[in-house]
């Protein structure tokens, strides 16, 4: 990808988290729709498969789908921090700490599914805004992160 390419689409990435601040900011003490967690949605379920050829990509994606994706050939991305990453990860997992992710968005393929993790699922949703504003389209967050991973009995490694 040419460089004039990646700074386009930096700057559509960019203009897209400003979008998403702005309409946060907007007199309103609730979160955008699109930075809520599974929680904070109500009663929208986290999907528990992958979706369906030609279906509309879920927001999130369940722990235990997650897991079977992966093993699947998913492409695992990892937004939180490098010390809360070595600390325990998914194995095969990739590491871009969501504050680098707009300048990072042509190191996440294009060909995979994605699922976005961090600590408790709030980051990695707006992971996936960041990596869908940057034109990935099968992106979703991993409902619960962490947490909801290590609590299911899922394996975790260390290290850098």
């Amino acid at each position: 990808m040419s460089a004039i390419h990646l700074r386009a689409r930096a700057t559509i990435v960019l203009l897209a988290m400003v979008a998403a601040v702005v309409a946060g900011c907007a007199g309103s003490s609730a979160p955008t729709p699109a930075l809520q967690t599974s929680a904070e949605a109500g009663s929208r379920p986290a999907t528990t498969a992958a979706p369906a050829a030609g279906a509309a990509f879920p927001d999130e994606i369940a722990v235990a789908a997650a897991a079977r994706e992966r093993d699947a050939g998913a492409f695992i991305l990892d937004v939180r921090e490098p010390d809360e990453w070595a600390a325990g990860h998914i194995p095969g997992a990739t590491s871009i700490p969501l504050g680098q992710l707009a300048g990072r968005t042509a190191e996440v393929p294009t060909d995979r599914d994605i699922f976005v993790v961090c600590k408790t699922g709030y980051r990695s949703a707006q992971g996936r805004d960041i990596l869908r504003a940057a034109g990935l389209t099968r992106v979703a967050s991993m409902a619960g992160g962490m947490n909801a991973w290590i609590a299911a009995g899922n394996p975790t490694t260390t290290g850098e």
